[in-house]
């Protein structure tokens, strides 16, 4: 089925395909909060009608990547000169950053009380339409640390895709296209399945998880299926608390560093917060995030794994000779290497000034990204010369420069708070990995695996694509 096709759907028929859409949406969970702060009211979430074609070739090879990349990242959180390194240049320019780096500094020093980290990691792609040509390659847009969102939500709209088609066969507009053609996500039963793993390590069966979460939250119900699953397939609970809560409400076991809160023993910290700025308004969310680092509870993530994270670190990993030390397979440093985009300091250095003189000639190429998640931070083509004008030397160190992925455009129907959008859309394609492992790196390994994708679609006049945020709608791929 090409995109194209989608666009013979009749006006009837797609007002009962988009009915369809949103009572499964609402009848399966596939929601979020509405705008306001009621607690009580929802919207199904934004959605594609229909699956976003995508080849198979390039939706495997990134499958292949990401238990690469999950060593590769864990291997760097455990590597303190590079951390010191890389991540201690950005702490004078960067205060979010530098607030971070000193709760690594502080709780290295006074001794790491739990050796195991969890990692819940998200690689996102986008296809690079070759110049002149119509082939098409995959590169790497980031690679996610903290907070993954959507695992549960991905699914769901993985699911309610194959019920369209089964139920209405998109009313034969294309009667070639195959349910085999959609491939099959277990996002959402993957990432709880690893924090059910992390619990066990843990060792205490009266233990409980904490989600760390923001304080008014529309995507609560992609958080909530997580917490059901733990529950459902391995009898865990799960209690919710901001920040702000944890350093109201908790406390170290002076013995055994053992997080208390409500009473409860803590055995994995599991953050759908603190990615930004804003989820620390005081110093008493950041006493929160100190106090958790310094526990016996298994991070997710640790704050080193937060830190290589970083916008920098991407840009750092793509220097000729870094990856070659992290990564022993040549054939592996070789397929790593070809999904990176062109990325370049904006330091002082003589590649950060040459890469500030290009983009102020050539901004239409580049993209400028800071050491934030989230969505929405981003400086895109035309507005990078007033900001790069703008900026300090001080305030330009904090940002890399990243050449503008060009993406093939296709034509999909959306559906956002009832509304049908249709038009020309680009995709970005999320790879969901499990990682738990110690300090001895290649040694300490307990799970090293895929845990689903997801699919965000977005009008192609928008750069930012985060769902939450507004900018895309869930969408999963049909693999051609």
């Amino acid at each position: 089925m090409t995109s194209a096709e989608y666009f013979k759907i009749s006006p009837t028929n797609l007002k009962i395909l988009k009915e369809q859409a949103i009572d499964w949406a609402l009848s399966h969970g596939l929601v979020i909060r509405t705008n306001s702060n009621s607690t009580s009211t929802t919207v199904h979430a934004p959605i594609s009608l229909f699956p976003s074609p995508f080849p198979k070739k390039e939706f495997e090879f990134v499958l292949e990547l990401q238990p690469i990349f999950n060593l590769l990242f864990h291997k760097l959180s455990n590597d303190h000169e590079f951390i010191e390194k890389v991540i201690g240049e950005l702490t004078d320019v960067d205060d979010f950053v530098g607030k971070l780096y000193d709760i690594y500094s502080t709780v290295r020093k006074e001794g790491i009380t739990q050796q195991i980290s969890l990692g819940l990691h998200r690689s996102d792609y986008i296809l690079h339409l070759t110049p002149n040509s119509t082939e098409v390659h995959i590169q790497q847009v980031e690679f996610n640390t903290i907070s993954s969102s959507f695992s549960s939500l991905s699914t769901l709209t993985s699911e309610l895709h194959k019920y369209l088609l089964e139920s209405t066969k998109y009313f034969d507009v294309s009667p070639t296209l195959k349910l085999d053609a959609l491939p099959k996500n277990e996002a959402m039963i993957s990432l709880p399945k690893g924090i059910a793993k992390a619990h066990q390590l843990y060792g205490s069966e009266s233990a409980v998880v904490l989600m760390i979460v923001q304080p008014v939250e529309r995507n609560a119900f992609d958080q909530r299926w997580i917490e059901y699953t733990l529950m459902n397939n391995h009898k865990i609970h799960l209690m919710r608390k901001t920040l702000f809560e944890v350093q109201r409400e908790g406390k170290l076991d002076k013995d055994t560093k053992a997080l208390i809160i409500d009473n409860k023993e803590i055995s994995v910290a599991y953050f759908r917060s603190g990615y930004g700025p804003n989820d620390h308004p005081t110093e008493k969310e950041w006493n929160a995030r100190l106090l958790i680092e310094r526990s016996k509870a298994i991070k997710c993530p640790t704050v080193a794994y937060q830190l290589v994270g970083a916008k920098k670190v991407q840009q750092v990993l793509a220097v000729p000779g870094v990856l070659e030390r992290y990564v022993t397979n040549p054939s592996d440093v070789t397929k790593l290497r070809s999904c990176f985009a062109g990325l370049y300091p904006l330091d002082s250095s003589l590649e950060g000034e040459a890469a500030a003189k290009l983009a102020l000639e050539h901004p239409e190429r580049f993209v400028m990204k800071p050491q934030r998640e989230g969505g929405g931070n981003n400086i895109y083509t035309k507005d990078i010369p007033q900001a790069l004008t703008r900026m300090t030397l001080l305030e330009r160190s904090s940002y890399i420069l990243m050449d503008l992925i060009q993406p093939p455009m296709m034509g999909n129907i959306v559906v956002r708070e009832g509304e049908v959008i249709q038009g020309e859309m680009i995709s970005e394609l999320g790879i969901y990995g499990i990682f738990i492992g110690g300090n001895n790196e290649d040694e300490d390994v307990v799970i090293n695996e895929l845990g689903g994708h997801l699919l965000r679609t977005k009008g192609r006049e928008t750069n930012e694509g985060g769902v939450a945020t507004g900018y895309s709608v869930i969408d999963s791929p049909l693999l051609i």
